[in-house]
């Protein structure tokens, strides 16, 4: 049970230093990281307005989504959305256009995302994959097909093309497999075969062995670039932070394709491999929230409590 509580900490801690790692180079050049860390050994270094360590909206909707399955006692939709629309009230400093959009615009919480696909017919970003490390860890225990199920309906609360919660379940299957100290990468050909037949070539294509993100025909902001390249990144590298620094230096949106692949990394190699300068520096902001932010004991407790709470004491 030790190594199982290991691995959800360093999932849940892996994503969210991940997404402050990687914020600073979003939307930069390839090889930005390793142009200004040469030697390899990496540093929260901070930029675009924020602190070094500062986690982004990828980490403060994952902590929202983690609160409300431990204060609902499991999936509580309306609440999670709840919780996302008075975050994104508070005016955060970064918040994807499509998940402003369904948020902000009134709509009821079980319509709003559909009727943003009805109008828009392309709706699968990386909004709901980014945020989902949390509900993989608390919903593995329950087996993969209830883990999968899980991570669409979640997606769907903002995302409401179904090819976004297609990737969001494959996630939540590769990281029930990295959980139970399996190696996620041979999970895969199951978890294809799960996904609904409309969606599964074109995962099948990203998460393909030989292919690199160099092969992609969509921005890395998009769900299968985004979820091909985390894997790609964990599949190419041997250690937590060789994957992290793989995964920045593709460009790109960098802050999320850092977050899912440290989410992998984390579960993967286990918390003692995220460097401790790292998590020293690390720190969550809420807005909306009375002003809360959460170091890294905060995230390590909230890891332990979401696998303790799903197998039982720990």
């Amino acid at each position: 049970m030790v190594e199982s509580v290991q691995r959800a900490v360093g999932a849940v801690v892996g994503s969210a230093a991940g997404d402050a790692l990687g914020a600073p180079f979003e939307f930069g050049a390839p090889g930005a990281y390793t142009d200004r860390f040469p030697d390899g050994r990496g540093t929260m270094c901070g930029g675009g307005g924020r602190d070094p360590g500062e986690a982004t909206d990828d980490t403060q909707m994952a902590v929202l989504t983690a609160e409300s399955l431990l204060e609902r006692g499991g999936l509580d939709l309306p609440d999670v959305f709840r919780r996302f629309r008075r975050w994104a009230a508070a005016e955060p400093k970064d918040i994807g256009l499509q998940t402003e959009d369904v948020l902000g615009n009134g709509e009821p919480w079980d319509r709003t995302a559909v009727r943003h696909f009805q109008v828009n017919r392309r709706a699968a970003g990386n909004g709901s994959l980014m945020r989902a490390t949390p509900a993989a860890v608390y919903f593995a225990a329950a087996g993969r097909a209830v883990s999968m199920d899980a991570a669409r309906r979640l997606s769907a609360l903002t995302h409401g093309d179904p090819a976004a919660g297609e990737g969001v379940a494959l996630f939540h299957a590769l990281l029930h497999a990295a959980l139970q100290d399996d190696d996620p990468l041979d999970a895969l050909p199951d978890a294809l075969s799960r996904l609904h037949p409309a969606h599964r070539a074109r995962y099948a294509a990203v998460l393909a062995p030989g292919w690199h993100p160099d092969q992609a025909t969509e921005f890395n902001g998009a769900v299968w670039p985004c979820l091909g390249s985390a894997v790609w990144a964990l599949r190419t590298t041997g250690s937590y932070e060789d994957a992290l620094r793989a995964a920045i230096d593709l460009g790109g949106d960098t802050d999320t394709v850092a977050a899912v692949t440290g989410g992998l990394a984390g579960a993967v190699y286990g918390a003692d491999a995220i460097p401790e300068p790292w998590v020293q520096k690390l720190h969550v902001p809420l807005p909306g929230f009375g002003g809360r932010v959460l170091r890294v004991d905060e995230l390590r407790t909230l890891a332990e409590e979401l696998v303790c709470t799903a197998v039982g004491p720990c």
